[in-house]
């Protein structure tokens, strides 16, 4: 495989790619993530206002011109609908309510368990989701693209949207907008990602070493999604809503300045050889049975994403920075995951690795219901076994060429969380949260004895005689 041709020394170029690799995900899941806290709280307060003014306007308009009285007596039946809008299943409502003479906005943090808020679920998962799903339509053609034009370009490209998409989400406010945005930051990601892997895949040779490597950036992948959420709640409720995204794009254009100096991505540099094309890979079953363990494995988390800040909104009346706090015992156990078992894997073999992971997280996700930590740390387990192993098989059973199984394994991922926040939204509304997460656990346990075949996975015959 050609080594990267850089002005700087091998080993030194190496640990720089390295770190373009590590700070593009860190920025780009920080994005991902900076979102939870910030958007269904945003968009709760936005519609909320515009529900008030619809309220405001019948109640002035359905008001006859004549006495004070009849003002009076419309406010209080107003009021005391919303005040007693009972919970879905609880019939009893102790009627000894003293009306309020004025409605009460919503400034409290208590959002009550309406119609809106289940709304809001549904909302909150399709954009959400929206990232994800057109990451899965971009990420075929990146993969083969980079076969032909080097990872240079197309990571630099990804740089660019992800600035474009950071920047949309600061100043929009409207629903469509942020919507736009989100499906940007798809196509941004899935050139920074497909091209990052696939980059430290053929500049690190060695089995061992690219284990390591791809750890270390999944590690900024981790950091990302560990510093998101505190710290997008806790700009958002203390600065506004722009601050948290104004400050990312200022650290992605110090990366771009970076791959400037690093990569020079006006170069064209096609890979020496054809990489086997993405239908064949997507027939190997082995690459199936790992993509399939990272897609499993994510969804989990995936679905907590929407569900858990409004969860929270509803039952412990959470302030903004709550929203984001939540997340973080999850991200550091994430963090902590994906190092140990880097190294840890290769030790104890990766197939194995990842299938007590699945076995774990489908147990913790069953047993514990929602202790979300416990999940994640399991879940480091699964990604830091699989992303190596995606690069050995293609070493051992295709063309050493690593664009497209990482596109492969990035579809994966997203799958986990296109089809994890959308569909979640809408289950979690028909038979509720405990429910939701039962069916997940079961799915993973079912799906881990899978990942023994990915013990001594068979070399391809054709790949011996060519050679």
């Amino acid at each position: 495989s050609h080594q990267t041709s850089l002005n700087v020394s091998g080993r030194q170029s190496r640990r720089l790619i390295l770190l373009i690799v590590f700070i593009a995900l860190l920025l780009d899941n920080m994005l991902l993530t900076v979102v939870v806290p910030i958007i269904p709280s945003y968009l709760y307060t936005v519609d909320d206002e515009a529900a008030a003014a619809v309220r405001n306007h019948s109640i002035s308009s359905n008001s006859p011109s004549g006495t004070f009285q009849t003002i009076v007596s419309l406010y209080d039946n107003s009021t005391r609908l919303t005040n007693l809008s009972p919970q879905v299943g609880t019939p009893t409502v102790t009627p000894a309510l003293t009306p309020t003479p004025t409605p009460t906005p919503n400034t409290s943090n208590c959002r009550k368990a309406d119609d809106q808020l289940l709304n809001e679920n549904v909302k909150v998962g399709l954009l959400f989701a929206s990232k994800a799903t057109v990451q899965l339509i971009t990420n075929p053609f990146i993969g083969p693209l980079t076969n032909r034009i080097g990872y240079q370009i197309p990571m630099f490209a990804g740089f660019c949207i992800m600035f474009l998409s950071t920047i949309m989400f600061a100043f929009s406010s409207s629903y469509a907008l942020l919507f736009v945005a989100r499906s940007l930051q798809g196509v941004g990601s899935s050139c920074s990602s497909v091209a990052g892997m696939g980059m430290l895949a053929s500049v690190y040779t060695d089995d061992e070493e690219r284990g390591n490597a791809i750890g270390i950036a999944l590690g900024g992948l981790a950091m990302g999604v560990l510093v998101g959420p505190p710290f997008g709640s806790v700009m958002y409720e203390f600065v506004g809503k722009a601050a948290p995204f104004l400050i990312l794009a200022v650290l992605a254009v110090l990366d771009g300045a970076l791959q400037l100096f690093v990569l020079q991505p006006s170069k064209v540099e096609p890979e020496s050889q054809k990489g086997t094309s993405l239908i064949t890979l997507m027939k190997d079953p082995y690459i199936l049975i790992a993509a399939g363990s990272i897609c499993f494995a994510n969804m989990a988390i995936a679905m907590l994403e929407p569900a858990l800040p409004i969860w929270m909104m509803e039952t412990m009346c959470a302030r903004k920075w709550q929203l984001g706090v939540a997340f973080l015992p999850a991200s550091i156990s994430y963090l902590i995951g994906t190092n140990i078992f880097a190294v840890l894997a290769n030790k104890m073999g990766r197939w194995l690795c990842s299938l007590i992971g699945m076995l774990l997280v489908g147990v913790s996700i069953l047993c514990l219901n929602l202790s979300v930590h416990d999940v994640v740390f399991v879940l480091g387990m699964v990604d830091s076994s699989m992303m190596p192993i995606m690069g050995y098989l293609v070493d051992l059973r295709h063309v050493s060429v690593y664009g497209s199984v990482y596109a492969i394994a990035d579809v994966a991922f997203c799958m986990g969380f296109a089809f994890g926040p959308s569909a979640g939204g809408a289950i979690a509304r028909s038979i509720g949260f405990p429910w939701l997460m039962t069916i997940i656990g079961v799915v993973d346990i079912l799906f881990a004895p899978l990942c023994f075949f990915l013990r001594n996975p068979p070399a391809n015959e054709e790949k011996m005689v060519r050679h």
